[in-house]
């Protein structure tokens, strides 16, 4: 009887949460226009996929750094913040 059991490599690398398709869509423009005189680039790629620079906004979406973003609300979802996470922890997919 073959296993069923699934290599977590090729799962995590097939179900990755990619910036384009996953991430920038969470981002509102408003929130992008925002960010962007601070230097904090939401929307490029580059910026965001540099491991300090999203671990940095998550704790700002969390709220583990105040002001919790983005300010005045709507804050993000526990399954919003988690596809951020697993986005960070499956290497940064473009």
């Amino acid at each position: 009887m073959p296993s069923k059991k699934k290599d977590k490599t090729s799962v995590r690398a097939q179900g990755a949460p990619s910036f384009k398709n996953n991430i920038l869509p969470l981002f509102r423009q408003v929130d992008i226009n925002h960010m962007r005189p601070m230097g904090v680039l939401l929307s490029d790629y580059t910026y965001m996929s540099t491991p300090a620079n999203a671990q940095n906004v998550y704790s700002y979406l969390t709220g583990d750094s105040q002001p919790q973003m983005p300010i005045g609300g709507p804050y993000w979802t526990p399954a919003q913040l988690q596809l951020f996470n697993s986005w960070m922890t499956t290497g940064y997919q473009p």
